[in-house]
């Protein structure tokens, strides 16, 4: 296991905003759903090909600034949802650590090659065997 440095607060900015959906008066009046915003620019730490993975990883939550903007709304409390917002980042940042495998090439062995025209020889021959039903009357 890895010992990862820890986001920079510099980094991290976090706005608490109305959730939307079911909730009657209270969703009117309490700004419980979380929108933290992980400024890339910021985090010098973080090595160049980890935040091009993170950036992939980010997709559509990416913005032209280099920032990463995940929305939280799941909870009713804005705590519950600044965790949860948190967590998502530091998974998204964890699963850009990991290297992705190297995929090399390779050729198919004789033995397969010769058993796949086997195959279709095989197969060649069934059909070839079917046909129309001839009516010997």
């Amino acid at each position: 296991m890895t010992v990862t440095a820890p986001i920079p607060d510099e980094a991290i900015e976090l706005r608490f905003i109305r959730s939307g959906g079911p909730g009657g008066q209270n969703v009117n009046k309490v700004a419980s759903a979380v929108q933290l915003r992980c400024d890339l620019k910021a985090w010098p730490a973080l090595p160049e090909r980890v935040r091009q993975r993170l950036r992939t990883l980010a997709g559509r939550r990416l913005t032209d600034d280099d920032v990463i903007v995940i929305t939280a709304q799941r909870f009713r409390t804005q705590e519950h949802n600044r965790r949860d917002a948190l967590e998502r980042l530091s998974e998204m940042v964890e699963q850009a650590r990991i290297e992705p495998k190297v995929r090399r090439a390779t050729k198919p062995t004789r033995a397969s090659k010769q058993r796949r025209l086997e195959h279709k020889q095989q197969r060649g021959q069934v059909k070839r065997t079917r046909g129309a039903v001839k009516d010997y009357d």
